[in-house]
């Protein structure tokens, strides 16, 4: 099993900054791949961000440019910076850990973003 708790949500005006945390714990093995997740209201959710061990990242096309991933292996948390927030990108904002060679995959409870004025 592992753990995945998310921090770092809350509610920022529009064009402004945060940054989400996810720690992870337990069952933690290489390879993996951890990333990010957001569902807005009435919406599916959909991919963010994810980061290997080694760093490769992919972005959501809507968050290029804005946001940037990154992780501490020696810590097992990852990170997400978010610039320039729009309306749009209000959402609860999920962790994810991926192991890559069972193929399991694990969510955190997820942290909510609000982008408003």
């Amino acid at each position: 099993q592992v753990q995945l708790v998310e921090s770092g949500g809350g509610l920022v005006q529009p064009g402004g900054s945060l940054r989400l945390s996810c720690a992870a714990s337990g069952s933690i093995f290489s390879p993996n791949v951890m990333g990010w997740y957001r569902q807005a209201p009435g919406k599916e959710r959909e991919l963010v961000a994810t980061i290997t061990e080694l760093r490769s990242t992919n972005y959501a096309d809507s968050v290029k440019g804005r946001f940037a991933i990154s992780r501490d292996n020696a810590k097992n948390t990852v990170f997400l910076e978010m610039s320039s927030l729009k309306p749009e990108d209000t959402a609860v904002y999920y962790c994810n850990y991926i192991n890559r060679i069972t193929g399991m995959d694990y969510w955190g409870k997820g942290t909510l973003v609000t982008v408003s004025s």
